[in-house]
């Protein structure tokens, strides 16, 4: 099996970025990452942070920004060029984006602009999925329905493993699907199974109140349920070119650097 290089998606380590931003990506860097996907640029101008990485010896490989920041702000875009990023990726929807309702339709059109956007500035967009988008739409899901609307030249996919096999899916069979449109894979890992908190645990819905005992959480790679070595192989088939570790909340009394920690060593030793 080929070894990937590694990239840390930095939600994992939010609080750390926003307390030490250079700091942290000097520990991200000293675990072993070769690079790492942005959520959120936390004050740094794009020449700052493209300084950092250069100095740090970390690829900015992509960067999680909303859709609705990317379609209202046009210098977005351009700011994730100039730092050196290849990918830029819409991360999540908001409820009323999401398929079943109106502005699911939205989403399909503002990828089709983005995506040429990002194109002309030399990136390519992506797509990183959650399970709301294995709701079927005419017998299809809507993330395959998406992938068929928005051309592959414009619009990649950038699979989320754990939300993959959530949403109902064999990630590594369902990875097969898009090979050749896979080149950043989500590396998350996690125990127990689909509960009503789940977008609590990821740090966007603040609903606290349902106590689902332990049903669902997020672990370090290698922790969890995932069969990692069957999702390699398939990455080795369909492409893949990167492969990033995202721990939306740290598990298992570790911090989260110490859960990044534990992902990048069981990668490094498989």
């Amino acid at each position: 099996m080929i070894k990937f290089p590694i990239a840390l998606q930095l939600y994992s380590v939010r609080d750390d970025m926003a307390a030490d931003f250079e700091g942290t990506l000097k520990k991200v860097k000293a675990l072993g990452y070769d690079g790492v996907e942005f959520a959120g640029l936390h004050g740094k101008s794009a020449a700052e942070i493209k300084k950092m990485c250069e100095e740090i010896g970390l690829v900015p490989i992509s960067a999680h920004v909303p859709f609705v920041e990317m379609m209202n702000n046009e210098d977005t875009l351009a700011t994730y060029a100039e730092i050196g990023c290849k990918y830029v990726v819409i991360p999540y929807l908001t409820e009323e984006y999401r398929p079943g309702n109106d502005k699911f339709n939205d989403i399909i059109e503002g990828a089709k602009q983005l995506g040429a956007k990002a194109k002309a500035l030399g990136m390519t967009l992506g797509y990183h999925n959650h399970d709301f988008e294995f709701e079927k739409i005419d017998g299809k899901y809507a993330l395959d329905v998406l992938y068929e609307e928005v051309p592959a030249d414009i619009l990649e996919t950038e699979l989320d493993t754990c939300w993959v096999n959530v949403g109902g899916e064999n990630p590594a069979e369902y990875l097969l699907k898009y090979s050749g449109r896979a080149n950043i894979l989500h590396l998350k890992d996690f125990v127990g199974r689909k509960s009503e908190n789940m977008y609590a645990l990821i740090g966007i819905d603040e609903d606290e109140e349902k106590d689902t005992a332990g049903a669902f959480e997020f672990r370090p790679v290698g922790s969890g349920l995932q069969n990692f070595p069957a999702i390699l192989a398939s990455a080795e088939k369909a492409g893949t070119k990167w492969v990033v570790v995202e721990q939306d909340m740290p598990s298992m009394g570790l911090t989260p650097m110490e859960c990044a920690e534990k992902s990048i060593n069981y990668l490094k030793n498989l």
